[in-house]
């Protein structure tokens, strides 16, 4: 009888990740239903179906080339703080990351897949924790900066009062990640117990060995920018197959800010929201909207069909590496 808590536990938790998988998977579903409601759906699939095999191909390649960059600008960032992984381990990592975001619950179900492996493998814990948040960090200031960007370079896209507005909220967040920075490399770690302890300090360590390499950090960003410009070239590639004909820049404005709200976690890998997004934010640009979500929906299958070659990379690279260290 000792088992049968834990088990009833377990059966709780598997519940509970079912339940929310299911939400997830359901928001996506009804969210692009609303979209068909109001939009031809007959011309977004003859859009769609109008793409050539050999554009798929290309995009393919490009999307999976495009994450050979954020592999490295991944392990940049881990092994700044003390994370100590090779090519192949970053690699398996990441990949296994890519899978867990669109078939797991959440974006965070990625997260959690890339960080428990890379803890598995890494010379320490607390680099691979401080390495991952801030890692998730610089992907988002990289869409803000292009967001930003792109805002200041259409025309008409935000009046003065709005560009302020953003303006200030992204100094906001970036004071903000000033403070949780400030904040743990002073913390007083002798107020707490010696497990804590020794967890704190070797996040002090992490840190401060981050801090230490500004210019690392910098590249990591660019790295993380270049990685979404590409994303925003290939999305262009399809759209404009699709029949949708808009300037780069105005590209610039809506992907990343459409990205950005796919990050909320209330569908599976932001399948639905990034579709609504992009309506809203390249309608004032005249782009119809049935083109739109054609455009969006062929990304989504460079997404799954990608996280299904990351996920079989990551478990035929661990078969074939050596067993994980476990400490």
């Amino acid at each position: 009888m000792t088992g049968w808590p834990e088990t009833r536990f377990l059966r709780q938790k598997w519940s509970r990740t079912m339940l929310q998988a299911l939400l997830h998977y359901g928001g996506s579903v009804l969210i692009l239903l609303l979209l068909f409601r109001f939009i031809p759906s007959r011309q977004v699939w003859r859009a769609v179906g109008s793409l050539p095999a050999y554009l798929w191909l290309i995009v393919l390649a490009g999307y999976l080339a495009a994450h050979c960059i954020g592999i490295g600008k991944y392990r940049l960032i881990l092994n700044l703080a003390g994370a100590g992984l090779n090519t192949p381990q970053a690699a398996r990592c990441y990949s296994a990351g890519l899978f867990g975001s669109l078939f797991l619950p959440s974006l965070i179900g990625g997260d959690l897949l890339r960080a428990v492996l890379a803890m598995r493998m890494s010379k320490s814990k607390a680099g691979v924790l401080l390495g991952s948040l801030v890692d998730r960090i610089i992907d988002f200031t990289g869409l803000a900066l292009l967001a930003g960007l792109g805002a200041l370079l259409v025309p008409g896209a935000m009046d003065f009062s709005h560009r302020r507005i953003f303006l200030r909220m992204a100094g906001v967040a970036i004071l903000g990640i000033a403070v949780v920075a400030t904040a743990l490399a002073f913390l007083p770690a002798r107020r707490f117990s010696y497990r804590v302890r020794r967890r704190l300090v070797r996040l002090r360590r992490a840190s401060r060995s981050m801090v230490h390499r500004p210019r690392a950090v910098a590249g990591a960003l660019s790295l993380a920018m270049s990685v979404q410009l590409i994303f925003i070239a290939l999305n262009i590639a399809l759209a404009k197959s699709c029949g949708l004909h808009l300037f780069f820049r105005e590209w610039l404005f809506a992907w990343p800010l459409a990205k950005l709200s796919a990050a909320v976690p209330v569908t599976q890998g932001g399948i639905g929201v990034r579709e609504a997004a992009l309506v809203a934010l390249l309608l004032p640009f005249g782009a119809p909207a049935a083109l739109t979500v054609a455009a969006g929906l062929a990304w989504d299958a460079i997404m799954v069909s990608g996280a299904l070659i990351a996920g079989i990379f990551s478990l035929l690279v661990g078969r074939l590496s050596a067993p994980l260290r476990i400490e």
